[in-house]
């Protein structure tokens, strides 16, 4: 019997995270169901480190939701950051819990990790992360949010 794949949820200034085990339980369903069992690391900090990390990687000088490192080398997906400030706002303005919009932004983060770009896809992406949306009882996902 193989062992299923371990991701690796990192918790950094996350505070209010009640339920880390249910998180980490969902980033391995992640990995199975949607990335074919490639693993992942996730970072789950605050806005000051998404702030920090979005300077240095993409030259913003501001804080967002969830970005995503992809791995070149075949050794797992690669890495996400997620902003737990960021995700208990939208948690708050889009009316559901703080861990159902972790999980929505974990798996927008994996799409990415996975090569996914919405930006550029012509909606490959959108309708890719609203069919596992719909699957995984998620609420209405980052790109179906922006295009109301």
């Amino acid at each position: 019997m193989t062992e299923p794949p371990s991701c690796e949820l990192v918790f950094l200034r996350a505070r209010g995270l009640t339920h880390r085990r249910e998180l980490k339980d969902f980033a391995r369903d992640l990995s199975l169901q949607v990335a074919g069992g490639r693993t992942f690391v996730c970072l789950l900090t605050d806005d000051r480190e998404l702030h920090r990390l979005n300077r240095e990687f993409l030259g913003k000088d501001c804080a967002t939701d969830v970005l995503s490192f992809p791995l070149e080398d075949g050794q797992g997906l690669g890495e996400m950051a997620i902003s737990v400030d960021q995700a208990r706002l939208q948690a708050a303005q889009f009316g559901h819990s703080l861990d159902e919009e972790i999980r929505i932004l974990m798996l927008h983060g994996l799409l990415h990790l996975t090569g996914m770009d919405h930006e550029n896809d012509h909606g490959k992406m959108r309708r890719t992360e609203g069919a596992w949306r719909k699957r995984l009882g998620l609420p209405a996902g980052l790109i179906e949010r922006v295009s109301q």
